[in-house]
């Protein structure tokens, strides 16, 4: 139950009613359009809401992503992991004995929609955990509610770190599992002059925030830095300020969207690679598809997992990925994380033996809580509730797909403060709200 602290009670019971007329007007839709339902399996169910949502022969669990607006683009894949996983779970005789129903929410790229359908999940729902976001502010809008609600967020895509909630597991890259090494490969391979560029909200410029601190730790050069809102189409002045500044990479932070327009406008002046090469967090598999592997071709990426991860059970994921959802389908980062999540929480419940989020949360911070996941071995770290990742740098091919260049030897733990860095110590940064 929420703690209501100073909150008004007469405010949350209208907000409650308003969310219970909007979903008898279909105002509450999921990823059909249809009045949100619980569902199994990836197919929409037709009972009504299961009030409480670990009763019967069920469990009840919510899913939050952006299926329309910018993030729509990014976030599809992500949704339709964690479905598969629900599916495949299923099928294997579910949890603790019973079958996994979802209720399925849009976020609409909203981070105000994102905060209001979480608390439309955990509160009048009573889901039993949501697995859901993608961008920081998403992620951050949506915090309060969980830990107001004593509920658990499921966060499974790459950050900028400086972030530590009670009520969030984070299954994707923390930053020194995904900035900093990218930026050390960079360095590593001659690059002097950095550009920075990236949607306006809090990953990017908390990302930019230690990259400029690792760059010039350094003693290199960050020679431009650029912001393009969330819905932006039009980058010719970024591009002209790109030009005058001559890097010799882009270190990429856009989401969304933003990565379309920005990579066909450079395409159409012909510039590709050669002339400026990039480093992207958030173009993955799917992005590239969107974009055109022919645009992408030999820009740089750093994710944990690719489609290509040479893993047995990588192998069992992506066949089992293109046969529910098409052959033409590709699998990504931010897709494997979130299907890595359904499963970290299948075995700190079954370690539990509670779908309580209280003894949910006890038996992953006492550690163990671990899953052989496509990227290979991943471990939720009890003290920070992390997870420990391999690091791997990859390649655009013209295939549209990501072949891996450099990977760590093993799992490297999540160090989400960068507390292990001298020069991000000496830096001072600070989270951004």
């Amino acid at each position: 139950m929420k703690k209501f602290k100073w909150l008004k009670p007469a405010l949350i019971t209208l907000m409650c009613l308003a969310l219970t007329l909007m979903a008898a007007c279909g105002g509450a839709s999921g990823g059909n359009g249809a009045a949100a339902s619980p569902s199994t399996g990836g197919s929409t169910s037709e009972t009504a809401n299961p009030g409480t949502s670990a009763s019967g022969d069920t469990v009840t669990v919510g899913l939050l992503h952006s299926l329309s607006g910018a993030m729509a683009i990014s976030e599809k894949s992500v949704r339709d992991a964690e479905v598969l996983a629900i599916s495949e779970i299923n099928a294997a005789g579910g949890v603790l004995g019973k079958q996994i129903k979802y209720i399925e929410e849009d976020g609409q790229s909203e981070p105000s929609v994102f905060a209001t359908k979480a608390e439309k999940l955990v509160g009048s729902d009573e889901v039993v955990t949501v697995f859901g976001c993608w961008t920081s502010s998403s992620r951050k809008a949506v915090k309060s509610v969980f830990e107001d609600y004593e509920s658990l967020l499921w966060y499974p895509v790459q950050y900028e770190g400086m972030e530590q909630s009670p009520n969030i597991i984070y299954t994707g890259a923390a930053p020194n599992q995904q900035i900093v090494p990218a930026i050390e490969y960079l360095i590593d391979e001659g690059y002097t002059k950095f550009f920075l560029l990236g949607s306006d909200y809090v990953f990017p410029r908390t990302a930019n925030m230690i990259i400029k601190a690792q760059v010039e730790a350094a003693g290199l050069e960050v020679v431009g830095e650029e912001y393009a809102a969330m819905d932006q189409t039009d980058f010719s002045s970024i591009i002209a300020k790109i030009e005058a500044a001559k890097p010799d990479v882009i270190v990429n932070t856009l989401n969304g969207t933003g990565n379309v327009s920005f990579f066909k406008q450079m395409s159409e002046k012909n510039y590709t690679a050669a002339e400026y090469m990039t480093m992207s967090f958030s173009i993955a598999e799917e992005e590239v598809a969107a974009i055109g592997a022919s645009i992408l071709k030999d820009h740089m990426v750093s994710w944990n997992y690719y489609q290509t991860t040479d893993t047995a059970e990588n192998t069992s994921f992506v066949a089992a990925y293109k046969k529910q959802f098409g052959e033409n389908r590709v699998t990504s980062d931010p897709a494997e994380a979130a299907y890595d999540a359904v499963y970290l929480w299948k075995a700190a419940v079954e370690k539990a033996g509670s779908f309580k989020v209280a003894d949910v949360l006890s038996a992953i911070r006492a550690g163990g809580i671990s899953f052989q996941a496509p990227e290979g071995k991943v471990e939720i770290n009890p003290s920070n509730q992390h997870l420990s990742k391999p690091v791997r740098i990859g390649v655009v091919g013209t295939d549209g797909l990501i072949t891996e260049v450099y990977s760590t030897s093993g799992p490297v733990a999540p160090d989400p403060y960068l507390t292990t860095y001298d020069w991000a110590v000496a830096a001072n940064i600070q989270p951004l709200e």
